[in-house]
């Protein structure tokens, strides 16, 4: 699936061992978790850290994002690796890091495993992943943004862009509207 950089690999073998899916809902800012993967081909590893954030997006690493940020070291070669809690419970897939050296500064980000989980099952059912889509671009409505259009409250969003000819675009909606 190129919209978040995951794919299933089918292998033909008897009693592989298997990982529990944890609850990306469940986990909080703090919590300890361990990132595994190979860095730069050095053979499996295992690091520690926290979880940083939830739900990170406008990072324009993927099309769909709601990242789980870490500051366990994530490095080149531990895409693809675990995330998990300290039950050893898999909460996401290792997917990308923000660095300006190319080396761990401990800003790593998974992919939530409910994210793969949905990404796994409408690839095995459908070859793909099927998605709806609206065709807008949004930003939350902040206090600020509130303020200056004379907003009695701020919350929702407003719509940033239109896709021309996708379904927003055809139903009417603009550049500027606002979605309570």
């Amino acid at each position: 699936d190129p919209e978040t950089d995951l794919a299933v690999i089918r292998i033909k073998a008897d009693k592989l061992p298997v990982i529990v899916l944890g609850d990306p809902e469940q986990a909080r800012v703090g919590d300890v978790v361990l990132a595994i993967g190979n860095p730069f081909g050095v053979g499996q590893t295992v690091t520690l850290g926290i979880i940083s954030a939830l739900g990170r997006n406008n990072l324009h690493i993927n099309t769909f994002e709601n990242f789980i940020q870490t500051d366990a070291a994530i490095n080149f070669g531990n895409s693809g690796g675990a995330l998990v809690d300290t039950r050893g419970n898999l909460l996401g897939i290792n997917s990308a890091i923000y660095s300006q050296t190319g080396g761990s500064v401990g800003i790593g980000f998974a992919i939530p495993v409910s994210t793969a989980k949905t990404v796994l099952d409408s690839i095995i059912k459908h070859g793909q992943v099927v998605r709806g889509w609206i065709g807008v671009e949004s930003q939350d409505i902040t206090p600020e943004i509130a303020d200056s259009f004379g907003l009695a409250r701020d919350r929702g969003a407003i719509i940033a862009g239109v896709v021309r000819g996708g379904p927003a675009d055809r139903a009417g909606m603009r550049p500027g509207d606002i979605l309570l």
